[in-house]
């Protein structure tokens, strides 16, 4: 038996769901709380407990969440019982060890990135929207995360850098932190794939490395971009030379530099561009990624954006799609440590929405102890139009019509958003 410790986790449901798959028997446990997470393993008939010391067993193998310490319950059971315990990457290698492994990685776009290019090849993947899956194909598409430069235990064959940028301060105390993670991470693979647009990556250090993006020193390169409220338009040229034109309906630049990404692996390996291009007019989209639900005269659009550049890629893909719009954001700070260091430029990116709800920080790992002073009022006070906005506070959201309504944070808004849906339709 595998025993999940934070088996909620977006990287560990998706490795329990994998695992149950490959005919391992699979359970965990986590807090009691819903997480979009969680539907997937009910799917997948895992059982899910509730913490507790009890659930620990002789006959188990641990597979623990990188959020839990030696302080949590299951953990001191377990290693008072000498029971065998992988980290979520050690467990990850592991089981990705046989496969042509593709690690995408990158601080923004990684899980867009990953879900598209398994939707594209067809292949095995381990996502951290939730998801994983194992079928009959040699691949694997991995989303490795540089947090505490966890994704240096694993060995890919192609990594896809997205861009490198600052996040996780908890733990990087500069952007040169992160640029050494990715350059240790791009030793680890054959074959690297990284956006020529981003200062960082061209500085990269390897042998074998394929830059893709929108400037003209790229090997993969998108000439006569053009965006609409239908989708995005461009002539792909592979080392100079021009090899189609594609018409996508995907929205925002940030959608045109994850479509390259992974339009320069089907073509290093060799796959039919028109194949490719066949495939991604069918890709949906990642869970959590500006997923949309019509309700009456509004669009409500549900993403995972925290960090400022991930809200900025949002709020334009939104106004590409949707002009002439009101738009209004329900924004939840994630972690202290996160708020702290970029509150300014996450209220720079809220100023171009009509109007900002800002609600108290997810504080995930950390304590609001060890952040005195630091709440959701430094992003309020640098909005031009906004305020705060409680759990239970949807009626201020009553009022908006004909609008596009973004409730952004990586954390599970579900519940609001659904009382919201509810109560405005109702109303009318």
């Amino acid at each position: 038996m595998y025993h999940f410790i934070g088996i909620k986790g977006s990287g560990m449901s998706g490795l329990a769901v994998l695992m149950k798959q490959l005919g391992y028997n699979v359970q965990g446990s986590d807090y009691n709380k819903h997480y979009f997470t969680e539907d997937c393993l009910i799917r997948n008939d895992i059982k899910v407990l509730c913490f507790n010391r009890d659930n620990i067993k002789d006959d188990m193998i641990i597979v623990k969440g990188n959020t839990f310490d030696d302080s949590n319950e299951e953990v001191v059971e377990a290693k008072k019982r000498n029971l065998l315990i992988y980290t979520y990457q050690e467990m990850v290698n592991i089981i990705t060890s046989k496969y042509n492994l593709i690690a995408v990685s990158g601080c923004h776009g990684k899980t867009t990135t990953s879900s598209m290019l398994a939707h594209v090849l067809d292949s095995n993947y381990l996502i951290g929207d939730g998801s994983g899956n194992i079928c009959d194909s040699n691949y694997f598409v991995l989303e490795a995360c540089e947090y505490k430069r966890h994704f240096l235990e694993y060995n890919p064959n192609y990594i896809i850098i997205t861009n490198i940028d600052l996040d996780h301060v908890d733990f990087f105390h500069s952007i040169d932190e992160v640029f050494d993670a990715y350059n240790d991470f791009s030793k680890k693979g054959n074959i690297i794939i990284a956006c020529g647009d981003n200062d960082y990556t061209k500085k990269l250090k390897h042998d074998n490395i394929y830059y893709y993006g929108v400037d003209s020193n790229n090997y993969f390169q998108a000439k006569d971009v053009k965006y609409s409220c239908s989708g995005i338009e461009f002539d792909l040229f592979i080392n100079g030379l021009f090899e189609r034109s594609f018409s996508l309906p995907f929205f925002g630049s940030h959608m045109l530099l994850n479509t390259l990404a992974v339009i320069s692996v089907c073509y290093l390996e060799g796959i039919n561009m028109d194949s490719v291009y066949e495939r991604l007019l069918t890709f949906k989209g990642a869970k959590r990624r500006f997923n949309e639900l019509k309700v009456l005269d509004n669009v409500v659009i549900d993403d995972y954006a925290h960090h400022p550049n991930e809200i900025k890629s949002l709020i334009d893909a939104a106004h590409q799609k949707y002009p002439g719009k009101k738009f209004i954001g329900v924004f939840e700070p994630h972690t202290f440590s996160r708020t702290k260091r970029f509150y300014k430029e996450i209220a720079f990116e809220l100023n171009k929405l009509d109007y900002s709800y800002i609600m108290d920080i997810y504080p995930s790992r950390e304590k609001q102890e060890d952040y005195y002073g630091i709440t959701s009022n430094l992003i309020i006070d640098n909005l031009y139009n906004g305020e705060f906005i409680g759990k239970n506070e949807v009626s201020k959201l009553l009022n908006y019509n004909n609008s596009v309504l973004l409730f952004m944070s990586p954390n599970d808004l579900t519940s609001f958003e659904k009382k919201y849906v509810e109560m405005y339709k109702n109303q009318v």
